[in-house]
C-alpha cells in the first residue's frame, strides 16, 4: 500500500470524525487499514521509548510503523481542521446531502468487509450482539453542559475509544458528554489550552484502548472483527440521511417539514460509492503490484 494512498485515507476519516454518528474507525475498518493502525499505535510503547533514549531512533520509527502513523495522522489532522468549518455549515443548511454521502460511503464497502469472514452460529450471534450495542448508543440522549477545563481531557480520553471503534462515532461520544460543541469551537478558533488538554486526553486513551483492541485482534481474529462489523451496521440509522431531532424519520415524516431533496440524496450517496470502490480498487491494483515486484 502506498503511503499516498494512506495519507488520502486519512483524509476520509479526518473527515468523518468531524461528523457526529460516523467514526473514523468505520472508515479505517472498511478501507482495510484497521487492524495495522490498532498495532501501529500499540506499538508505541516503552521498547519504542527506550529505542528513542538509546538513540536508536531508525529502529524505533520502524518499531512503530512511523511512517504509516505520520500519514495517516497528517492526512486525519489536515482534514479536521480544513473541513471543521464547511461540516458545521453543512449539519446546519444541508444535512440530509451530508449524510447521504456518508450513508453511501459505509453501505458500499459492507459487502467487500463481510466477504472477508467464514461466517458461522457464533460469528452471526456476536454480528448480532454488534448491532445490538450500536442501538443502545445511538439512543442515549445528549447533554448540555458548561465545560471546565479538565472535561476536555476526560471527553478526549472517551471519545478517541470511540474514534478508533468502527461504527461508534467519537463526535457523537462528545455530543453525550455535552463537548461537542465546546471541543468544535476550540479546533475553530484555535482555543490552545483546550486543545491540548484534549488532545492529551486523547492520546492517552489511544494507548491504553489500542492494546486491549490489539489483544482481541490477536486472540479472536474473526469474533473480534464479526462483533465490529455488527456495530458498523447497527450505527448504519444513525446516518440515515433523513432525520428529525436526531432520529431516522421515513420520506413522508420528513416531507411535512423540510424539503426531501431526494435527488440531490441520491446523487451524493453515489458519490459516496464511487469514491469508496474507487478507493478500495486502487488498494487492490497496489496489492497486485506488489505482489508481482514481490
Amino acid at each position: 500500500m502506498s503511503y499516498l494512498m494512506v495519507w488520502c485515507k486519512g483524509l476520509l476519516m479526518g473527515a468523518a470524525d468531524i461528523v457526529p454518528g460516523v467514526s473514523g474507525g468505520t472508515l479505517a475498518l472498511l478501507l482495510g487499514i484497521y487492524e495495522r493502525l490498532i498495532k501501529a499505535i500499540r506499538s508505541v510503547d516503552h521498547h519504542a521509548i527506550g529505542m528513542v533514549l538509546q538513540g536508536k531512533l531508525k529502529a524505533a520509527w520502524q518499531h512503530m510503523d512511523g511512517t504509516f502513523l505520520l500519514c495517516l495522522f497528517s492526512g486525519i489532522l489536515l482534514s479536521v481542521f480544513l473541513l471543521a468549518n464547511g461540516v458545521s455549515w453543512l449539519l446546519v443548511h444541508q444535512p440530509v446531502l451530508l449524510w447521504a454521502l456518508f450513508f453511501g460511503l459505509i453501505l458500499s464497502a459492507l459487502p467487500h468487509l463481510c466477504l472477508k469472514l467464514n461466517w458461522n452460529r457464533l460469528l452471526l450471534v456476536l454480528l448480532l450482539v454488534g448491532i445490538g450495542i450500536a442501538l443502545a448508543i445511538g439512543r442515549m440522549q445528549p447533554v448540555e453542559l458548561e465545560p471546565e477545563l479538565w472535561m476536555y481531557f476526560v471527553a478526549g480520553a472517551i471519545a478517541i475509544c470511540a474514534m478508533i471503534l468502527p461504527g461508534i462515532s467519537g463526535s457523537f461520544i462528545l455530543l453525550l458528554l455535552g463537548m461537542y460543541a465546546p471541543v468544535l469551537l476550540a479546533v475553530t478558533e484555535l482555543h490552545l489550552v483546550p486543545l491540548v488538554l484534549f488532545a492529551s486526553g486523547c492520546v492517552v486513551g489511544l494507548l491504553s484502548f489500542s492494546r486491549l483492541l490489539s489483544c482481541l485482534l490477536a486472540r479472536y481474529h474473526d469474533a473480534t472483527l464479526a462483533l465490529l462489523i455488527g456495530v458498523v451496521i447497527g450505527a448504519m440509522y444513525r446516518v440515515w440521511p433523513w432525520q428529525l431531532a436526531g432520529s431516522p424519520v421515513s420520506f413522508a415524516t420528513y416531507a411535512q417539514q423540510h424539503e426531501l431533496q431526494l435527488g440531490w440524496a441520491l446523487l451524493l450517496a453515489v458519490v459516496g460509492i464511487l469514491l469508496m470502490q474507487g478507493m478500495l480498487r486502487l488498494e487492490r491494483q497496489q496489492d497486485s503490484r506488489d505482489d508481482v515486484s514481490n
